[in-house]
């Protein structure tokens, strides 16, 4: 399991970007605090991402997951560590300037690869 950690504007090298990989290669998981723009790429599941990042002082409510399906080449916004009572009751991103923050920073990381 590679966790990569990427804060802009450090690039994403090829062989993190492979590393991220290694779990699933058609899907890229990503968690990000979008406050702090640190993104966490890989791993198997977010929550061990949401640690990390939680951890390193980043605060529960700017912590978001999803990830890059590369088959579509898509970004997606849904993890159940998205999952919020009162806040966000689903998987899915549902504030769409939340949303957006997160899509804006997973292409900032990955845009050399997509």
């Amino acid at each position: 399991m590679a966790i990569i950690i990427v804060t802009p504007p450090k690039k994403l090298s090829e062989e993190d970007f492979e590393k991220a990989r290694e779990d699933y290669q058609s899907y890229i998981k990503i968690t990000a605090d979008i406050e702090n723009e640190i993104v966490v790429l890989g791993g198997e599941y977010h929550a061990d991402a949401e640690k990390k990042l939680l951890e390193m002082g980043s605060k529960q409510e700017n912590i978001w997951g999803g990830g890059y399906n590369l088959s579509i080449n898509e970004v997606e916004t849904n993890a159940m560590i998205n999952i919020r009572t009162g806040r966000n009751d689903n998987p899915e991103i549902l504030d769409a300037k939340i949303k957006a923050k997160f899509i804006k920073l997973t292409e900032k990381v990955l845009h050399e690869f997509i």
